[in-house]
């Protein structure tokens, strides 16, 4: 026989009967949901209970984590500080250094600006130094210049107080100088042989150039003069001779339009002075045997 669901059995019957006689209906609803509300929350509590324990497992993980990651970054931040140290100190070693630089290219500046200024002074003063040497080198080419036109001029003066004369024997002279500054223009002419003299009074022979002569006697007052020629061996006397006039002898082989000759500046008391010509050709004359030969003049070209 099959049982209804919905027919409860005697004991439930009995037991519902004796609940719904002894407790009211609510209260026991009300203790079921209470009891089931609580293991709701004893659930909800070990859940939350576990769920917190491994959220701060997990956090004291990453605490760990997060530690060492700092304590990773202290290291890292010493090392830093210390590279930051020795940079400090570098840096300002190197400041200290382009500081030093700085000074000495500013004062290697200031000797070359002075250098330079002292330089440009010693050029100013060299230069006007040299200006004036320049203008004193100047002053003395032009006085130079004066000087050689004034020369030039004396000796076309010279030139022109040059003149040839008839000699004693008759022979048109060659030109014959005055003075001594006309028988230098002589010499630099070149065109004869020329010995200057001075003759005293001696009845000893003296030698002039190629020859030997003897001064007899003197008339100063008048320029006249006396005297005896030693050549080839043999005398020549020129008797009463004037100061200026050509006197004409030949030597040897001589040609016969070129006479040597004698030209005297002046007549002293007891002394003439003059010059001696001969042609450019001509031999040194042989001195007579018996007399002594004064210190012979030498030639002049």
């Amino acid at each position: 026989m099959s049982i209804s669901p919905n027919v409860p059995t005697p004991q439930e019957s009995y037991q519902y009967e004796a609940v719904a006689a002894g407790t009211p209906r609510w209260i026991a609803v009300l203790f079921g949901v209470l009891i089931v509300g609580m293991i709701a929350l004893a659930y909800m509590g070990h859940s939350a209970e576990s769920q917190l324990q491994a959220d701060l497992a997990k956090a004291q993980d990453q605490n760990k984590l997060l530690s060492a990651q700092l304590d990773q970054a202290n290291s890292r931040l010493a090392d830093l500080k210390g590279n930051i140290e020795v940079t400090q100190q570098k840096v300002g070693m190197t400041q200290a250094e382009l500081a030093k630089a700085r000074s000495r290219a500013e004062s290697i500046r200031n000797d070359q600006i002075a250098a330079d200024q002292k330089l440009a002074s010693q050029l100013s003063q060299v230069q006007t130094e040299s200006n004036e040497k320049i203008g004193a080198v100047a002053t003395e080419v032009g006085g130079a210049k004066k000087d050689i036109a004034d020369t030039k001029t004396d000796l076309e003066t010279t030139k022109s107080k040059l003149e040839r004369a008839t000699g004693d024997m008759g022979v048109m002279s060659g030109l014959i100088a005055h003075n001594r500054d006309d028988l230098e223009e002589l010499k630099r002419r070149g065109d004869r042989n020329y010995y200057e003299f001075k003759v005293t009074k001696s009845k000893t022979p003296q030698r002039v150039g190629p020859v030997q002569v003897t001064l007899n006697k003197t008339d100063q007052k008048k320029g006249k003069y006396t005297m005896t020629v030693f050549v080839d061996d043999r005398s020549i006397e020129k008797k009463d001779k004037t100061a200026g006039e050509p006197v004409q002898f030949y030597l040897k082989g001589s040609s016969r339009m070129a006479p040597y000759e004698i030209v005297v500046f002046d007549v002293g008391k007891n002394d003439i002075n003059g010059y001696l010509s001969t042609p450019k050709d001509a031999g040194s004359g042989t001195a007579p045997a018996a007399a002594p030969a004064a210190a012979a003049a030498k030639p002049t070209s």
